[in-house]
């Protein structure tokens, strides 16, 4: 890394339908650095990218690359003048090989009608990066993170001297990130910039040499790596202190009612669990991947079929066969993957936040729609959700309040177990400290959690009690006084 600034992003100005996304906001960008876009949901980070790569034009601001200002009209503006971004979400055909999605889209250059070339092509391509992916291989043979390094070293084609790269490990295993991480050593030492937007602090604090931070649509401030901490940047990030301190001690009364009484529970990926949840509880489940915690949470809620066991609300046996029946129970569901399950990404907040509830909200076939308005309006406020208005199409909120939309979805229909499944996955700090307020607050006021998480920090500083499960079954449950990752880890791997 030098000092050569190759991008300085000055005074950026975005308004969206009234929204003021971006204020006078600002990023420069060394060469041959890594710096870390840190904020978060909502803070304007990926719209600043956007503006970057021509995807939106700015309404005020400058941008000046390799010492010249410039306007990208559009991202092929961007690309061809060496600015890439990988996004979140991949962009690859399956049924394509490697080499086919890498040159698709630029038969101008007399690569795509030829495969023999493209396949020597994408064979140098991949020797330089040193990946070990055949040319040939169709992609939707490959893993997520091999996919992964497709999209880079398409991006890398294009002879970029700036990569942008969203959020890269969210779907990648622990080897597949270091791969990434050694790929991004290997772009550096050639001389490329890059942008890197996460929301996992450890990742940002080992591969970055600086952070820029933003907040509201603004540039707060540029930090070097190596010069700075983790609390440091999250009070920067939130503009407060956000703790992540264990639990020491249940607030649960020991003579607490139990609300759920699960026994035997088996299916193809459940042996015999059985456990209970105290009212005011929040009822932690650990585990490594494949350990059987989602497919406990599904069984609960009628969503996969229970081949044995009991399952009791408030002392009465319940039979659950549906999630209709589950709601019936008093049982609302938080799925892992919000979008699939979780939101109707088309409807509005408020038809989301009633879409569980309906019946309250109709007479005959005719739509109360001023109840409707005034129930999610209540709970806006209740929780704090973020939003313009509530007609706001869902799928326009940050991940945080998106997961808050769900949550007063099965406030509105006052369940009082609540399955929360990764609750605080691909949200920010800031973010996940007000999902913990919240939830707090939610078990305080006499509803009951089990919350499934594959963070452990977040499992102990959650937690009256956690639920250690491996290969489908329960091995411990532990009291939080007496629970550290280590004896997790050690219930965690007992087979």
């Amino acid at each position: 890394m030098n000092n050569e600034v190759v991008l300085r992003m000055e005074n950026i100005d975005k308004r969206f339908l009234g929204v003021h996304a971006l204020k006078k906001c600002s990023l420069t960008l060394r060469r041959g650095e890594v710096n870390a876009l840190a904020g978060e949901n909502g803070a304007g980070k990926s719209t600043l990218m956007k503006i970057l790569t021509g995807i939106y034009q700015r309404d005020e601001g400058e941008i000046i690359y390799n010492g010249k200002s410039v306007v990208f009209k559009n991202p092929r503006d961007a690309q061809e003048a060496g600015i890439a971004i990988v996004h979140q979400e991949l962009n690859l055909m399956n049924h394509l090989t490697a080499a086919q999605n890498i040159f698709i889209g630029r038969e101008s250059e007399g690569f795509f009608l030829n495969d023999r070339v493209i396949n020597q092509k994408t064979e140098e391509l991949f020797k330089e990066l040193k990946l070990n992916i055949k040319p040939t291989e169709l992609v939707g043979n490959l893993s997520v993170g091999k996919q992964q390094m497709i999209e880079i070293a398409k991006a890398i084609s294009f002879k970029s001297n700036i990569l942008i790269l969203d959020e890269p490990t969210a779907a990648l295993t622990e080897a597949e990130t270091k791969e990434l991480f050694r790929i991004m050593d290997e772009l550096k030492s050639k001389g490329v910039s890059m942008v890197y937007i996460s929301h996992r602090m450890d990742e940002i604090f080992k591969i970055t040499d600086r952070i820029t931070v933003m907040r509201d649509g603004e540039f707060i401030k540029e930090l070097k790596t190596k010069e700075t901490n983790m609390d440091e940047v999250i009070k920067a990030m939130v503009g407060r202190n956000v703790t992540s301190k264990k639990k020491e001690k249940s607030n649960v009364k020991k003579d607490a009612e139990v609300v759920l009484e699960v026994n035997g529970l088996v299916s193809k990926d459940v042996n015999n669990v059985s456990f209970d949840l105290k009212k005011g509880e929040i009822l932690g489940f650990a585990g490594l991947m494949g350990a059987g915690r989602t497919e406990t949470a599904r069984l609960l809620f009628g969503a996969d079929p229970k081949h044995g066991g009991t399952i009791k609300v408030n002392g009465k046996e319940v039979s659950i066969k549906s999630t209709t029946d589950a709601v019936k129970a008093g049982i609302g569901y938080l799925s892992e993957d919000r979008k699939r399950f979780g939101l109707a990404t088309g409807l509005s907040v408020a038809e989301n936040a009633v879409l569980a509830n309906l019946e309250n909200f109709t007479k005959s076939i005719i739509v109360d729609d001023e109840k409707i308005k005034n129930s999610t309006n209540e709970y806006i406020e209740k929780i704090k959700i973020k939003t313009p208005s509530i007609d706001q199409l869902i799928k326009n909120l940050s991940g945080g309040n998106q997961q808050k939309v769900i949550i007063a979805k099965w406030l509105i229909k006052d369940a009082d177990i609540l399955i929360f499944d990764e609750p605080t996955r691909g949200i920010d700090v800031g973010a996940k400290s007000e999902i913990y307020n919240l939830m707090n607050e939610l078990v305080a006021d006499g509803k009951s959690i089990i919350m499934i998480s594959s963070e452990l920090p977040e499992i102990l500083r959650m937690s009256d009690r956690v639920a250690v499960m491996c290969e489908g079954r329960l091995t411990k449950v532990l009291d939080i006084k007496d629970a550290d990752q280590e004896v997790i880890m050690k219930y965690a791997t007992e087979r």
